[in-house]
C-alpha cells in the first residue's frame, strides 16, 4: 500500500481514529476525531490522551494504558465500550470505543489506537431521563 493511500484511509475513515506512543501522547488524530472530540490535528498531535477524558476517569483509565503496554495484552482488546469523552468546548459526550495495541515487525507493543464514534441513543436517553424529573 502506498503512503498516500495510507495517509487517506487514515484521515478519510468514517470514525475517530487515535493513535498514540507508549506514554500516551497523541502521534495520528483524523478528521473524524477533530469533528467527535473538537480538537484539530495541529491542537491534538503532541498532547496526552487527557485532552479526551474526563478528569474522573483519568486514574482508571492510565492504569489500565500502563497494564496493557506492560503486559502486551488489552483487557478490553475487540470490545466496544460507551464511555464519556471531553469535547474541546469541555462538554461531555457519550462515544462508543474500541482500542488495541499496535505491535512493530518484531512483535514490541510500540503504540495504541483507539477507534471511536458518537452515542447518541445513550446521549438521548440520559437527555429524556433528565427531562423527565
Amino acid at each position: 500500500m502506498s503512503e498516500d493511500l495510507n495517509a487517506a484511509l487514515l484521515e478519510q475513515a468514517p470514525d475517530a481514529i487515535i493513535y498514540c506512543d507508549l506514554q500516551g501522547r497523541i502521534e495520528r488524530w483524523n478528521a473524524a476525531a477533530t469533528a467527535l472530540f473538537g480538537h484539530g490535528a495541529a491542537q491534538a498531535l503532541g498532547q496526552s490522551l487527557d485532552i479526551i477524558i474526563p478528569e474522573r476517569f483519568r486514574a482508571a483509565h492510565w492504569a489500565g494504558f500502563d497494564r496493557a503496554v506492560a503486559s502486551g495484552q488489552a483487557k478490553y482488546h475487540g470490545q466496544v465500550l460507551t464511555t464519556r469523552a471531553v469535547h474541546a468546548d469541555g462538554s461531555k459526550r457519550y462515544v462508543d470505543l474500541s482500542f488495541g495495541l499496535i505491535r512493530d515487525a518484531a512483535g514490541e507493543v510500540i503504540g495504541v489506537i483507539s477507534v471511536a464514534r458518537p452515542n447518541s441513543a445513550r446521549a438521548a436517553a440520559d437527555a429524556g431521563a433528565q427531562g423527565k424529573t
